[in-house]
């Protein structure tokens, strides 16, 4: 049997409350989140997460310290290995934080797979997360010498399992939230800068497909989609979160928030979302708040993704679901 390594991207986040600063350093130093040339980029940087790390402890704070998105994505990397069988080992790449993407193609190299499928865990393909973390894992692997035959899944915006647990959750919000009355689904998705989106991201697209297709399965009639997390100065899409609440409370709605865009707890989901937003919603007088659980390792979500990783091959190497998405979700980085 053929030995097949799948390579889980995400973000990461900080470990430790010492690891705040150098998590946000190689967050605001990657090319993809502030395109300036370099020194001013690694200047920018510095300056940027030494403003924003006790801000950012703070937050940290509330949840243990330390972010559970390393934890739960070893759990999805545990599930996702029990659904493809002994021969498949599911490896974790971050993107700012350890275990790093040179980490991971050192171990994969060490394996020695006879096939890498490459699978982000971002649903939704964005410059900014899917095109950036498989642009450093080339570079990692490059460097390693990894030369070993490689799959990529670029996006999965409909992916029919993936909808299926997020209409679940839906559902179930929707049965809570309307014992008060009359519900409205928000969709809630991290944000973009407005001239990231100008310059051809489709993320926003691609959040409208999944969120269009939740909500048909889920049965809601009213929903929208929104943003949140915005930080610092420029434009960004919207409507923001706040918008919507503030919407929901003037025609007297309660509100269901998912996180659509989001397949694992963070901080965006347990201290922005249960915390700052409910506190908000409390304050405008909303008749009911109610928090989607991120879809994590929902029965329907893994066998979904395992069946990109078995479906991989017969995509040409560059896999997308979705054909409607637009051209640069289907280029190699």
């Amino acid at each position: 049997m053929s030995r097949i390594a799948v390579v889980l991207f995400n973000l990461g986040g900080p470990d430790s409350p010492a690891a705040v600063k150098p998590f946000l350093f190689n967050l605001f130093n990657d090319a993809a989140i502030i395109g300036a040339p370099q020194p001013i980029r690694w200047a920018l940087a510095k300056l940027i997460s030494g403003r924003r790390a006790p801000v950012a402890q703070g937050i940290y704070a509330r949840i243990g310290g330390r972010s559970p998105l390393l934890p739960e994505t070893e759990a999805q990397a545990r599930a996702l290995e029990a659904q493809l069988g002994p021969d498949t080992r599911v490896f974790i790449a971050m993107r700012y934080w350890h275990p790093f993407t040179a980490e991971a193609a050192a171990a994969v190299k060490a394996w020695n797979p006879d096939k890498i499928v490459l699978l982000p865990l971002y649903p939704q393909f964005s410059t900014t997360t899917t095109q950036s973390s498989l642009k450093c894992w080339h570079q990692a692997a490059a460097k390693v010498g990894l030369t070993t035959r490689t799959e990529t899944i670029c996006c999965y915006p409909t992916e029919a399992g993936m909808i299926q647990g997020f209409a679940e959750g839906v559902a179930a919000g929707l049965a809570e939230a309307s014992k008060t009355g009359p519900a409205r689904v928000l969709f809630s998705a991290h944000g973009l800068p407005k001239r990231v989106v100008e310059r051809g991201d489709p993320y926003p697209g691609h959040v409208a497909k999944t969120a269009a297709a939740v909500a048909e399965v889920a049965g809601a009639a009213d929903w929208v989609i929104c943003f949140q997390s915005r930080v610092g100065p420029l434009e960004w899409i919207g409507p923001s979160l706040d918008v919507e609440l503030e919407r929901a409370a003037a025609d007297r709605v309660a509100v269901v928030v998912v996180p659509i865009a989001f397949v694992s707890e963070h901080s965006e989901t347990l201290v922005e979302l249960d915390i700052e937003y409910r506190h908000r919603a409390d304050k405008l007088g909303l008749p009911a708040y109610v928090r989607v659980p991120a879809i994590g390792c929902h029965p329907a979500f893994i066998a979904g993704l395992a069946g990109l990783v078995r479906n991989s091959e017969s995509c040409g190497g560059l896999a997308c679901i979705d054909s409607g998405h637009g051209r640069i979700c289907r280029e190699r980085p």
